[in-house]
């Protein structure tokens, strides 16, 4: 499965040695493509930069293993009714314009809704929801 990486992901990754970044050390050794968009990286390093620059160095390691890619000028377009702000339109259009299968976020707030769902071949889900497909 090709796996799109949310901000809040790679954040918890690089932040803590904990379950995240566990998890998808997992995931990568089970086959499973861990992808990123530079948008939602660069995000990741912002927030890591101001909150635990301590963590950058490890965020960058993860840069080496995942595969980063950068979404094309004008996007990909999502439905007229998707109900994501505009700030993370870009992340499941990343998702969708990288033909990633799963794309990942524990931003309950404005993808819980998307929980579960498919959209032009992408299905969002917690990390829970992803444990449960890469875990069984």
């Amino acid at each position: 499965m090709r796996i799109l990486l949310d901000a809040n992901i790679l954040f918890s990754a690089a932040r803590a040695d904990g379950a995240i970044r566990q998890f998808l050390a997992l995931t990568e050794a089970a086959g499973h493509e861990l992808w990123a968009d530079a948008y939602v990286f660069e995000e990741a390093r912002r927030n890591l930069a101001v909150k635990t620059p301590d963590s950058l160095p490890v965020l960058e390691a993860m840069a080496a293993r995942i595969k980063i890619g950068g979404l094309r000028a004008g996007g990909t377009p999502l439905p007229e009714t998707m109900v994501l702000p505009e700030k993370d339109r870009p992340v499941l259009a990343a998702a969708i314009h990288h033909r990633c299968d799963i794309l990942v976020t524990g931003d309950r707030t404005h993808f819980g809704v998307l929980y579960g769902k498919t959209i032009r071949g992408v299905t969002v889900m917690s990390p829970a929801m992803l444990a449960e497909v890469v875990l069984g």
